[in-house]
Protein backbone atom coordinates (compact mmCIF):
# COMPACT_ATOMS: atom_id res chain seq x y z
CA UNK A 1 0.00 0.00 0.00
CA UNK A 2 1.01 3.36 -0.56
CA UNK A 3 3.40 5.02 2.24
CA UNK A 4 1.96 7.08 5.05
CA UNK A 5 4.69 8.72 7.49
CA UNK A 6 2.18 9.61 9.57
CA UNK A 7 0.10 6.12 9.50
CA UNK A 8 3.32 4.79 10.63
CA UNK A 9 4.22 6.66 13.85
CA UNK A 10 4.84 4.20 17.20
CA UNK A 11 2.07 5.86 19.97
CA UNK A 12 3.80 8.12 21.90
CA UNK A 13 4.17 6.27 25.23
CA UNK A 14 3.03 2.77 23.99
CA UNK A 15 6.37 1.95 22.55
CA UNK A 16 6.60 -1.69 23.63
CA UNK A 17 5.48 -4.36 21.20
CA UNK A 18 4.14 -7.51 22.36
CA UNK A 19 5.25 -10.83 20.65
CA UNK A 20 1.67 -13.28 20.95
CA UNK A 21 3.33 -15.01 23.63
CA UNK A 22 4.25 -12.06 25.68
CA UNK A 23 0.41 -10.37 25.02
CA UNK A 24 -1.03 -14.50 25.99
CA UNK A 25 1.66 -13.64 29.02
CA UNK A 26 -0.65 -10.19 29.57
CA UNK A 27 -4.29 -11.90 29.12
CA UNK A 28 -3.45 -14.61 31.93
CA UNK A 29 -2.20 -11.87 34.05
CA UNK A 30 -5.07 -9.48 34.14
CA UNK A 31 -7.07 -10.65 36.07
CA UNK A 32 -5.17 -11.08 39.45
CA UNK A 33 -4.32 -7.22 38.81
CA UNK A 34 -8.54 -7.02 38.79
CA UNK A 35 -9.33 -6.89 35.21
CA UNK A 36 -11.36 -9.81 34.40
CA UNK A 37 -11.40 -11.78 30.89
CA UNK A 38 -14.95 -11.43 30.05
CA UNK A 39 -14.20 -7.23 30.30
CA UNK A 40 -11.39 -7.25 28.19
CA UNK A 41 -13.08 -9.13 25.42
CA UNK A 42 -16.21 -6.76 25.68
CA UNK A 43 -13.96 -3.73 25.37
CA UNK A 44 -11.98 -5.16 22.67
CA UNK A 45 -14.94 -5.92 20.67
CA UNK A 46 -16.82 -2.58 21.34
CA UNK A 47 -13.45 -1.09 20.12
CA UNK A 48 -13.74 -2.96 17.06
CA UNK A 49 -17.35 -1.74 15.99
CA UNK A 50 -16.52 1.84 17.29
CA UNK A 51 -13.32 1.68 14.56
CA UNK A 52 -15.89 0.23 11.90
CA UNK A 53 -18.56 2.33 12.47
CA UNK A 54 -16.18 5.72 12.69
CA UNK A 55 -15.11 4.64 8.71
CA UNK A 56 -17.71 2.70 7.23
CA UNK A 57 -21.23 3.18 6.44
CA UNK A 58 -23.70 0.31 7.71
CA UNK A 59 -23.01 -2.36 5.01
CA UNK A 60 -24.63 -6.10 4.50
CA UNK A 61 -22.06 -7.73 7.49
CA UNK A 62 -20.64 -11.06 8.10
CA UNK A 63 -18.36 -12.06 10.92
CA UNK A 64 -16.29 -15.10 10.47
CA UNK A 65 -15.57 -16.61 13.74
CA UNK A 66 -12.91 -18.75 14.93
CA UNK A 67 -13.15 -20.60 17.97
CA UNK A 68 -10.19 -18.65 20.73
CA UNK A 69 -10.37 -14.88 22.07
CA UNK A 70 -10.23 -13.50 18.49
CA UNK A 71 -13.74 -15.15 17.31
CA UNK A 72 -15.36 -13.89 20.65
CA UNK A 73 -13.86 -10.46 19.87
CA UNK A 74 -16.10 -10.75 16.87
CA UNK A 75 -19.22 -12.13 18.94
CA UNK A 76 -19.26 -8.92 21.08
CA UNK A 77 -18.29 -6.80 17.88
CA UNK A 78 -21.43 -8.30 15.72
CA UNK A 79 -23.72 -8.00 18.65
CA UNK A 80 -22.64 -3.86 19.23
CA UNK A 81 -22.64 -3.74 15.71
CA UNK A 82 -26.31 -5.21 15.20
CA UNK A 83 -27.50 -2.92 18.23
CA UNK A 84 -26.62 -0.24 16.28
CA UNK A 85 -29.08 -1.18 13.44
CA UNK A 86 -26.77 -2.76 11.06
CA UNK A 87 -27.31 -6.09 9.40
CA UNK A 88 -24.95 -8.61 10.74
CA UNK A 89 -24.89 -12.36 10.85
CA UNK A 90 -21.85 -14.43 11.96
CA UNK A 91 -20.39 -17.49 10.74
CA UNK A 92 -18.32 -19.58 12.69
CA UNK A 93 -15.54 -22.16 11.72
CA UNK A 94 -16.04 -24.14 15.15
CA UNK A 95 -17.51 -23.55 18.45
CA UNK A 96 -15.92 -21.36 21.39
CA UNK A 97 -14.33 -24.29 23.92
CA UNK A 98 -17.17 -24.50 26.41
CA UNK A 99 -17.00 -22.40 29.62
CA UNK A 100 -14.55 -19.69 27.84
CA UNK A 101 -14.75 -16.38 27.64
CA UNK A 102 -15.44 -16.83 24.02
CA UNK A 103 -18.26 -18.98 24.75
CA UNK A 104 -19.92 -16.47 26.97
CA UNK A 105 -19.70 -13.84 24.39
CA UNK A 106 -21.22 -16.47 21.33
CA UNK A 107 -24.38 -17.10 24.18
CA UNK A 108 -25.09 -13.88 23.90
CA UNK A 109 -25.41 -13.64 20.27
CA UNK A 110 -29.11 -14.16 19.28
CA UNK A 111 -28.80 -13.10 15.68
CA UNK A 112 -28.40 -15.04 12.37
CA UNK A 113 -25.75 -17.56 11.42
CA UNK A 114 -24.50 -18.34 8.42
CA UNK A 115 -22.12 -20.80 6.54
CA UNK A 116 -18.62 -20.24 7.32
CA UNK A 117 -18.10 -20.83 2.95
CA UNK A 118 -16.87 -18.35 -0.01
CA UNK A 119 -19.90 -17.62 -0.97
CA UNK A 120 -21.38 -16.47 2.21
CA UNK A 121 -18.62 -14.33 2.12
CA UNK A 122 -18.88 -12.83 -1.11
CA UNK A 123 -22.13 -11.61 -0.69
CA UNK A 124 -21.36 -9.78 2.16
CA UNK A 125 -20.54 -5.96 1.72
CA UNK A 126 -18.08 -6.16 4.65
CA UNK A 127 -16.61 -9.44 6.58
CA UNK A 128 -15.03 -9.33 10.17
CA UNK A 129 -12.04 -11.39 10.17
CA UNK A 130 -12.01 -12.93 13.60
CA UNK A 131 -10.70 -16.56 12.77
CA UNK A 132 -7.69 -16.30 14.06
CA UNK A 133 -5.26 -13.50 15.97
CA UNK A 134 -1.71 -13.05 15.88
CA UNK A 135 -0.88 -16.38 18.23
CA UNK A 136 -1.48 -18.16 14.96
CA UNK A 137 0.33 -21.82 15.16
CA UNK A 138 -0.64 -23.15 11.66
CA UNK A 139 -0.65 -22.32 8.43
CA UNK A 140 -3.79 -21.00 6.91
CA UNK A 141 -5.47 -23.11 4.00
CA UNK A 142 -8.60 -24.47 2.91
CA UNK A 143 -12.14 -23.47 3.74
CA UNK A 144 -10.41 -20.42 6.05
CA UNK A 145 -8.13 -19.22 2.98
CA UNK A 146 -10.95 -19.83 0.85
CA UNK A 147 -13.56 -17.76 2.67
CA UNK A 148 -11.21 -14.99 3.44
CA UNK A 149 -10.05 -14.77 -0.12
CA UNK A 150 -13.57 -14.39 -1.60
CA UNK A 151 -14.26 -11.26 0.55
CA UNK A 152 -14.86 -7.89 -0.82
CA UNK A 153 -14.08 -5.77 2.28
CA UNK A 154 -12.12 -7.11 4.94
CA UNK A 155 -11.58 -5.73 8.62
CA UNK A 156 -9.24 -7.57 10.69
CA UNK A 157 -9.13 -8.65 14.40
CA UNK A 158 -6.12 -8.22 16.04
CA UNK A 159 -4.42 -9.32 12.63
CA UNK A 160 -5.49 -10.64 9.65
CA UNK A 161 -5.88 -14.26 9.68
CA UNK A 162 -2.66 -16.32 8.43
CA UNK A 163 -0.38 -13.34 9.62
CA UNK A 164 2.43 -14.17 11.98
CA UNK A 165 2.34 -11.84 14.32
CA UNK A 166 5.89 -11.88 15.91
CA UNK A 167 7.27 -12.18 12.36
CA UNK A 168 5.32 -10.56 10.08
CA UNK A 169 5.34 -13.49 7.87
CA UNK A 170 2.26 -15.07 6.04
CA UNK A 171 1.30 -18.10 7.39
CA UNK A 172 -0.39 -20.14 4.38
CA UNK A 173 -2.71 -17.53 2.84
CA UNK A 174 -3.76 -13.82 3.99
CA UNK A 175 -5.84 -12.01 2.83
CA UNK A 176 -5.29 -8.57 2.68
CA UNK A 177 -7.72 -5.93 5.42
CA UNK A 178 -8.36 -2.36 5.08
CA UNK A 179 -8.45 -1.81 8.45
CA UNK A 180 -6.89 -3.83 11.47
CA UNK A 181 -7.86 -2.94 15.18
CA UNK A 182 -5.71 -4.68 17.72
CA UNK A 183 -5.44 -4.17 21.43
CA UNK A 184 -3.50 -2.82 24.26
CA UNK A 185 0.08 -2.20 22.38
CA UNK A 186 1.26 -3.39 19.14
CA UNK A 187 2.78 -6.44 18.03
CA UNK A 188 5.88 -7.17 15.63
CA UNK A 189 4.06 -8.51 12.89
CA UNK A 190 1.77 -4.88 12.70
CA UNK A 191 4.92 -3.24 11.63
CA UNK A 192 7.33 -5.88 10.01
CA UNK A 193 6.68 -6.42 6.41
CA UNK A 194 5.15 -7.85 4.67
CA UNK A 195 2.56 -7.80 7.60
CA UNK A 196 2.63 -3.93 7.66
CA UNK A 197 0.60 -3.70 4.09
CA UNK A 198 -1.65 -6.41 4.92
CA UNK A 199 -3.01 -5.06 8.13
CA UNK A 200 -4.25 -1.82 6.25
CA UNK A 201 -4.39 0.67 8.41
CA UNK A 202 -4.12 -0.04 12.37
CA UNK A 203 -5.94 1.02 15.07
CA UNK A 204 -4.36 0.52 18.85
CA UNK A 205 -7.62 0.55 20.92
CA UNK A 206 -7.22 1.00 24.55
CA UNK A 207 -9.40 -2.12 26.37
CA UNK A 208 -8.25 -1.71 29.72
CA UNK A 209 -5.80 -4.17 30.35
CA UNK A 210 -3.71 -2.84 33.29
CA UNK A 211 -0.57 -1.12 32.51
CA UNK A 212 1.04 -3.23 35.34
CA UNK A 213 1.48 -6.35 33.21
CA UNK A 214 4.66 -4.57 31.49
CA UNK A 215 6.07 -4.68 34.65
CA UNK A 216 5.53 -8.44 34.69
CA UNK A 217 6.24 -9.11 31.13
CA UNK A 218 9.47 -6.85 30.37
CA UNK A 219 9.23 -6.14 26.69
CA UNK A 220 12.77 -5.92 24.75
CA UNK A 221 10.90 -5.10 21.83
CA UNK A 222 9.74 -1.49 20.68
CA UNK A 223 8.64 0.76 17.69
CA UNK A 224 11.55 3.05 17.00
CA UNK A 225 10.75 6.49 17.46
CA UNK A 226 11.31 9.49 19.25
CA UNK A 227 10.46 8.12 22.81
CA UNK A 228 13.46 5.77 23.15
CA UNK A 229 15.86 8.03 22.95
CA UNK A 230 17.05 11.57 23.20
CA UNK A 231 19.43 13.60 21.42
CA UNK A 232 22.37 15.39 22.74
CA UNK A 233 21.81 18.95 23.82
CA UNK A 234 24.43 21.42 23.84
CA UNK A 235 25.70 23.47 27.18
CA UNK A 236 27.03 27.27 26.94
CA UNK A 237 30.37 25.34 27.79
CA UNK A 238 30.42 23.35 24.62
CA UNK A 239 33.00 23.30 22.02
CA UNK A 240 34.14 21.32 19.11
CA UNK A 241 36.38 19.14 20.94
CA UNK A 242 32.97 17.91 23.78
CA UNK A 243 31.21 17.33 20.58
CA UNK A 244 33.58 14.46 19.17
CA UNK A 245 35.57 13.85 16.39
CA UNK A 246 35.20 11.15 13.93
CA UNK A 247 37.40 10.13 11.25
CA UNK A 248 35.95 8.32 8.30
CA UNK A 249 38.51 5.73 6.42
CA UNK A 250 38.51 7.00 2.66
CA UNK A 251 39.18 4.75 -0.06
CA UNK A 252 40.99 5.46 -3.35
CA UNK A 253 38.15 4.42 -5.82
CA UNK A 254 34.52 4.98 -4.58
CA UNK A 255 35.52 8.05 -3.37
CA UNK A 256 31.81 9.85 -2.94
CA UNK A 257 30.83 6.95 -0.07
CA UNK A 258 33.15 8.67 2.33
CA UNK A 259 32.49 11.93 1.53
CA UNK A 260 28.25 11.12 2.19
CA UNK A 261 29.19 9.46 5.36
CA UNK A 262 31.42 12.79 6.66
CA UNK A 263 29.39 15.37 5.66
CA UNK A 264 26.34 13.03 7.35
CA UNK A 265 28.10 12.84 10.71
CA UNK A 266 28.95 16.54 10.42
CA UNK A 267 25.31 17.24 9.93
CA UNK A 268 23.84 15.24 13.37
CA UNK A 269 26.94 17.65 15.25
CA UNK A 270 30.42 15.87 15.59
CA UNK A 271 32.63 18.81 16.69
CA UNK A 272 35.43 17.54 13.91
CA UNK A 273 35.26 15.09 11.33
CA UNK A 274 38.29 13.78 9.45
CA UNK A 275 38.73 11.94 6.15
CA UNK A 276 41.49 9.59 6.47
CA UNK A 277 42.26 9.20 2.55
CA UNK A 278 43.78 5.89 2.15
CA UNK A 279 44.32 7.05 -1.73
CA UNK A 280 44.67 10.01 -3.33
CA UNK A 281 43.63 12.94 -1.24
CA UNK A 282 42.95 15.08 -3.95
CA UNK A 283 39.33 14.29 -4.20
CA UNK A 284 38.62 14.44 -1.03
CA UNK A 285 40.11 18.01 -0.62
CA UNK A 286 38.26 19.19 -3.18
CA UNK A 287 34.98 18.60 -1.51
CA UNK A 288 33.03 20.69 1.70
CA UNK A 289 35.70 22.68 3.61
CA UNK A 290 35.03 22.19 6.94
CA UNK A 291 35.89 18.54 6.43
CA UNK A 292 39.63 17.71 7.45
CA UNK A 293 41.85 15.68 4.82
CA UNK A 294 44.68 13.84 6.25
CA UNK A 295 47.14 11.80 4.47
CA UNK A 296 48.62 10.66 7.63
CA UNK A 297 48.96 6.94 7.66
CA UNK A 298 46.47 5.05 10.19
CA UNK A 299 48.68 3.47 12.86
CA UNK A 300 49.78 7.42 13.43
CA UNK A 301 46.11 9.03 13.18
CA UNK A 302 45.51 6.03 15.74
CA UNK A 303 47.84 7.91 18.28
CA UNK A 304 45.53 10.79 18.82
CA UNK A 305 42.72 9.69 21.59
CA UNK A 306 40.95 12.08 20.56
CA UNK A 307 39.34 10.08 17.36
CA UNK A 308 37.34 8.04 19.34
CA UNK A 309 34.34 7.37 16.52
CA UNK A 310 35.33 6.03 13.14
CA UNK A 311 33.79 4.86 10.35
CA UNK A 312 34.76 1.92 8.11
CA UNK A 313 33.95 0.60 4.96
CA UNK A 314 31.67 2.81 2.85
CA UNK A 315 33.77 2.41 -0.98
CA UNK A 316 36.77 1.23 1.26
CA UNK A 317 37.20 -1.99 -0.74
CA UNK A 318 37.36 -5.78 1.13
CA UNK A 319 41.10 -6.03 0.61
CA UNK A 320 41.61 -2.20 2.72
CA UNK A 321 38.84 -3.10 5.04
CA UNK A 322 40.02 -6.70 6.24
CA UNK A 323 43.37 -4.52 6.84
CA UNK A 324 41.88 -1.05 8.63
CA UNK A 325 39.59 -2.96 10.64
CA UNK A 326 41.20 -5.30 13.18
CA UNK A 327 43.50 -2.32 13.64
CA UNK A 328 40.97 -0.07 14.67
CA UNK A 329 39.48 -2.62 17.06
CA UNK A 330 42.80 -3.45 18.99
CA UNK A 331 43.14 0.13 19.53
CA UNK A 332 39.33 0.25 21.31
CA UNK A 333 37.98 3.13 19.11
CA UNK A 334 33.94 2.90 19.12
CA UNK A 335 33.69 2.02 15.05
CA UNK A 336 30.55 1.64 13.02
CA UNK A 337 31.25 -0.65 10.15
CA UNK A 338 29.43 -0.67 6.99
CA UNK A 339 29.51 -1.84 3.09
CA UNK A 340 32.92 -3.26 2.45
CA UNK A 341 33.33 -5.15 6.20
CA UNK A 342 30.66 -7.65 5.50
CA UNK A 343 32.45 -8.91 2.15
CA UNK A 344 35.62 -8.37 3.74
CA UNK A 345 34.60 -10.55 6.86
CA UNK A 346 32.31 -12.99 4.76
CA UNK A 347 31.42 -16.28 6.49
CA UNK A 348 33.61 -15.34 9.45
CA UNK A 349 31.66 -12.98 11.59
CA UNK A 350 33.48 -13.16 14.51
CA UNK A 351 35.90 -10.84 12.64
CA UNK A 352 33.78 -7.92 13.47
CA UNK A 353 33.88 -8.93 17.11
CA UNK A 354 34.07 -5.64 18.91
CA UNK A 355 32.94 -2.91 16.46
CA UNK A 356 30.05 -0.70 18.64
CA UNK A 357 27.37 -0.91 15.60
CA UNK A 358 27.11 -2.65 12.15
CA UNK A 359 25.10 -1.42 9.27
CA UNK A 360 24.69 -4.24 7.18
CA UNK A 361 21.62 -4.74 4.52
CA UNK A 362 20.21 -7.82 3.42
CA UNK A 363 22.30 -9.30 1.28
CA UNK A 364 25.70 -8.02 3.55
CA UNK A 365 23.76 -9.72 6.30
CA UNK A 366 23.50 -12.96 4.55
CA UNK A 367 27.44 -12.55 3.27
CA UNK A 368 28.74 -12.19 7.07
CA UNK A 369 26.37 -14.12 9.26
CA UNK A 370 23.75 -16.09 6.91
CA UNK A 371 20.81 -15.66 5.50
CA UNK A 372 18.24 -14.40 8.20
CA UNK A 373 15.32 -16.41 7.01
CA UNK A 374 11.58 -15.52 8.27
CA UNK A 375 12.40 -14.28 11.69
CA UNK A 376 14.71 -11.83 11.00
CA UNK A 377 14.15 -10.36 14.52
CA UNK A 378 16.08 -13.40 16.33
CA UNK A 379 18.21 -13.51 13.17
CA UNK A 380 19.61 -9.49 13.67
CA UNK A 381 19.45 -10.16 17.75
CA UNK A 382 21.74 -13.23 17.20
CA UNK A 383 24.05 -11.16 15.11
CA UNK A 384 24.49 -8.81 17.89
CA UNK A 385 24.78 -11.10 20.40
CA UNK A 386 27.64 -12.64 18.44
CA UNK A 387 29.51 -9.52 17.92
CA UNK A 388 28.94 -7.61 20.74
CA UNK A 389 27.92 -4.87 18.18
CA UNK A 390 24.53 -3.10 17.87
CA UNK A 391 23.46 -4.45 14.52
CA UNK A 392 21.18 -2.49 12.38
CA UNK A 393 19.40 -4.84 9.22
CA UNK A 394 18.56 -1.92 6.66
CA UNK A 395 15.57 -2.10 4.76
CA UNK A 396 11.74 -0.12 4.57
CA UNK A 397 11.60 -2.21 8.55
CA UNK A 398 15.05 -1.66 9.48
CA UNK A 399 15.35 -3.93 12.50
CA UNK A 400 17.46 -2.67 14.95
CA UNK A 401 19.16 -5.27 18.02
CA UNK A 402 21.38 -4.71 20.87
CA UNK A 403 23.56 -7.36 22.34
CA UNK A 404 21.26 -7.07 25.55
CA UNK A 405 18.42 -8.04 23.51
CA UNK A 406 16.44 -5.41 23.06
CA UNK A 407 15.22 -4.60 19.18
CA UNK A 408 14.10 -0.97 17.75
CA UNK A 409 11.62 -2.20 14.38
CA UNK A 410 11.98 1.38 12.29
CA UNK A 411 9.21 2.72 9.62
CA UNK A 412 10.21 6.09 9.10
CA UNK A 413 11.99 5.49 5.99
CA UNK A 414 10.04 5.96 3.02
CA UNK A 415 10.55 4.02 -0.14
CA UNK A 416 12.18 6.47 -2.07
CA UNK A 417 15.04 6.35 0.20
CA UNK A 418 16.29 2.81 -1.39
CA UNK A 419 19.09 5.17 -3.12
CA UNK A 420 22.40 4.58 -3.65
CA UNK A 421 24.79 6.30 -0.72
CA UNK A 422 21.71 6.50 1.44
CA UNK A 423 23.37 4.04 3.52
CA UNK A 424 26.75 5.80 3.73
CA UNK A 425 24.62 8.56 5.31
CA UNK A 426 23.25 6.53 7.62
CA UNK A 427 26.42 5.06 9.08
CA UNK A 428 27.87 8.82 9.17
CA UNK A 429 24.65 9.67 11.17
CA UNK A 430 25.01 7.01 13.67
CA UNK A 431 29.33 8.41 13.78
CA UNK A 432 28.09 11.90 14.34
CA UNK A 433 25.62 10.93 17.31
CA UNK A 434 28.28 8.25 19.18
CA UNK A 435 30.70 11.05 18.83
CA UNK A 436 28.48 13.03 20.92
CA UNK A 437 28.26 10.70 23.85
CA UNK A 438 24.95 8.90 22.71
CA UNK A 439 24.89 4.85 23.98
CA UNK A 440 25.27 2.86 20.90
CA UNK A 441 21.78 1.26 20.79
CA UNK A 442 19.95 4.61 21.24
CA UNK A 443 22.27 6.62 18.60
CA UNK A 444 21.40 3.58 15.75
CA UNK A 445 17.95 4.15 16.83
CA UNK A 446 17.84 7.64 16.12
CA UNK A 447 19.47 8.33 13.37
CA UNK A 448 17.55 5.39 11.63
CA UNK A 449 14.76 7.33 12.53
CA UNK A 450 15.91 10.97 11.89
CA UNK A 451 17.52 8.95 8.50
CA UNK A 452 13.50 8.08 7.45
CA UNK A 453 11.95 11.53 8.28
CA UNK A 454 14.69 13.28 6.82
CA UNK A 455 14.12 11.29 3.17
CA UNK A 456 10.20 12.22 3.91
CA UNK A 457 11.38 15.91 3.96
CA UNK A 458 13.05 16.01 1.12
CA UNK A 459 10.41 14.32 -0.91
CA UNK A 460 10.34 11.73 -3.70
CA UNK A 461 12.83 11.37 -6.20
CA UNK A 462 15.95 12.18 -3.71
CA UNK A 463 19.26 11.88 -4.39
CA UNK A 464 21.78 10.83 -1.51
CA UNK A 465 23.02 14.15 -1.20
CA UNK A 466 19.58 16.15 -0.55
CA UNK A 467 19.14 13.39 2.81
CA UNK A 468 21.99 15.82 4.27
CA UNK A 469 20.24 19.39 4.40
CA UNK A 470 17.18 17.65 4.87
CA UNK A 471 18.96 15.96 8.28
CA UNK A 472 18.93 19.67 9.76
CA UNK A 473 15.11 19.75 9.39
CA UNK A 474 14.50 16.67 10.72
CA UNK A 475 16.72 16.57 13.92
CA UNK A 476 15.14 19.73 14.74
CA UNK A 477 11.30 18.25 13.99
CA UNK A 478 9.78 18.08 17.62
CA UNK A 479 8.63 15.48 18.84
CA UNK A 480 5.60 13.98 16.44
CA UNK A 481 2.18 12.81 18.59
CA UNK A 482 0.70 9.42 17.84
CA UNK A 483 -0.53 8.69 14.73
CA UNK A 484 -2.26 4.74 15.13
CA UNK A 485 -5.31 6.21 16.15
CA UNK A 486 -5.66 5.35 19.40
CA UNK A 487 -9.14 3.56 20.24
CA UNK A 488 -10.81 4.25 23.33
CA UNK A 489 -12.71 1.71 25.56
Amino acid sequence: MPFDPNRLLPPIGRTELLTPAEMGRADAAAPGLGVPGPVLMQNAGRAVARAIAARIRPSRTLVLAGPGNNGGDGYVAARLLADRGWPVSVAALAPPRAGSDAAGAASRWFGPMARFAPNEAARAELVIDAVFGAGLSRDVDGIVAETLAAARRIVAVDVPSGLDGETGAIRGSCATAELTVTFFRLKPGHLLLPGRDLCGETVLADIGMPSGVLGQIQPRTFANGPGLWTLPSLTTGSHKYTRGHVTVLGGAAMTGAARLAADAARHAGAGLVTIAALGSAGVYRAGAPGIIVSKDPLSTLLTDERRKVWVCGPGLGPDTARLALPMLLAANRSVVGDADVFSAFAGHPEGLRGAAVLTPHSGEFSRAFGTPGIDRVAAVRGAARLTGAVVLLKGPDTIVASPDGRVAINTSAPPWLATAGAGDVLAGLIAGLLAQGMEAWEATCAAAYLHGRAAVLAGQGLLAEDLLPALRLAIGEPEIPAQFGLAPL
